[in-house]
């Protein structure tokens, strides 16, 4: 019998526990071990801090789902892996020993390596469910108060879309409590230009999304670098196209939401074994999703290592979105099932790119198969639908969560998507 290891519990870590289960049987042990007690659905956390939904809703207990599906469940965080040793390290020096590794943790926040940012800071989050629950309450003392608002993505940040999505949230909830005229906003991004998503732009985001700051009167600033933030203050350089430094701003904001560069977390990228990780901290992984140093471990999500799409003036990274991270759970579970028999490992992740960007009462969505260019499929499309697709999608996730439920939803969801957008189109 072989010994399964997934460690993580989010939109990776927990699939990829339940259609680990599933390919592998009860003749293997599948194992989760994670720091919370609970998942929590990322993609929503962007409606906490206008009251749209609270933190509790998102979150789910995992371990009685967990023990419904045969699978050990370990609440505490790791401090570090061993792979010659095949064992993760637990906080508390006890190791757990593995025959299979999948690396599914995430990302570290790094909002270090800007003075100011974040909820130790000064500016909001909404990367994790806790931090927009603290985004909540600057909020209810912005209405009290209102004015500037900032919102955006730093250098180095490789996830854009929930940026544009809590910018347009609030902008419409002030219009909602008739307060849209106190609050001049500015989008910051380190994008080289608005809509190009960590993807090089996918179909017309550029114009779709440019259309939608000016239809909102939102300005916005491309090629951004937050140099520091001090209460009330983001100091902002504007680099050209060659990098250089252009232009100085000086940025007042009563709220702001700057979403920070990612990193490994620290149990996997100060681990010193020879090629598991990047110098980001980074899992790297082949075709298949399996480190190439370490071949009995594999990795899925937001903590492998991705090039970026293209050379860009500043720093921005390729994103991982919930597609993308759906697939590589179902190669992971077939290939380690594969070593299980004996044979070599065969599945491949299709690396395909599909957003829901939700704007409070209408949407923009986008799908890119696959995601480095050039590509097969580019796809996208906007309406109230997409607002009324994301909540469907959380939903249906949640119930998916509870459940343990393995069904492969996205792919479901683009073809029924861009049906409608079809149907839309021909007015039918």
């Amino acid at each position: 019998m072989a010994r399964i290891v997934i460690l993580g519990a989010g939109i990776g870590g927990v699939p990829m526990a339940y259609e680990m289960m599933e390919v592998a049987g009860q003749h293997h042990e599948v194992i989760v071990i994670s720091d919370s007690p609970t998942f929590h659905f990322v993609p929503s956390n962007v409606w906490v801090p206008p009251g749209w939904r609270t933190a509790e809703e998102l979150k789910i207990e995992l371990a009685p789902v967990m023990q419904s599906k045969g699978i050990t469940f370990i609440q505490k965080a790791a401090s570090s892996i061993d792979p010659d040793n095949n064992q993760v390290i637990l906080a508390d020096e006890s190791a757990v020993a593995y025959d299979f590794l999948i690396i599914a943790t995430g990302p570290r926040l790094a909002f270090d390596e800007i003075p100011g940012l974040g909820p130790q800071g000064y500016t909001s989050s909404v990367c994790h469910v806790d931090h927009a629950a603290v985004a909540a309450k600057d909020w209810r003392k912005f209405i009290e108060n209102p004015g500037p608002i900032v919102v955006g993505a730093v250098q180095g940040a490789s996830c854009f879309g929930p940026a544009y999505e809590y910018l347009m949230v609030l902008e419409t909830e002030l219009r909602k409590k008739k307060m849209r005229d106190k609050v001049p906003m500015i989008f910051v991004t380190s994008e080289p230009y608005i809509g190009h998503l960590g993807l090089g732009g996918v179909g017309d985001t550029k114009g779709l999304l440019e259309s939608a700051l000016r239809d909102k009167t939102i300005k916005w600033i491309t090629n951004a670098r937050v140099d520091k933030i001090e209460p009330g203050m983001i100091f902002v350089t504007e680099v050209d196209e060659d990098g250089h430094d252009k232009k100085k701003h000086e940025l007042p904001f009563k709220h702001s939401m700057m979403l920070p560069a990612f990193t490994g977390v620290d149990a996997v990228r100060h681990v010193k074994a020879q090629g598991l990780v990047n110098p980001r901290g980074f899992v790297l992984v082949d075709e298949y999703q399996r480190n190439k140093a370490y071949k009995n471990i594999y990795s899925v999500g937001v903590c492998i290592a991705i090039p970026p799409i293209e050379k860009t003036p500043l720093p921005v990274g390729a994103p991982k979105t919930g597609y993308m991270i759906e697939s590589m759970v179902t190669a992971v579970a077939h290939n380690i099932a594969e070593e299980l028999s004996g044979k070599e490992p065969s599945h491949k992740a299709t690396w395909n790119a599909l957003c829901l960007a939700d704007f409070g009462d209408t949407g923009v969505a986008f799908l890119a198969q696959p995601q480095i260019p050039p590509r097969n499929t580019t796809w996208s499309s906007e309406g109230k639908w997409v607002h009324l697709a994301k909540i469907g999608f959380e939903q249906y996730f949640m119930r998916k969560i509870r459940k343990g439920i393995t069904e492969p939803y996205y792919e479901k969801l683009i073809l029924k998507l861009m049906g409608l957008t079809r149907l839309k189109e021909k007015g039918e």
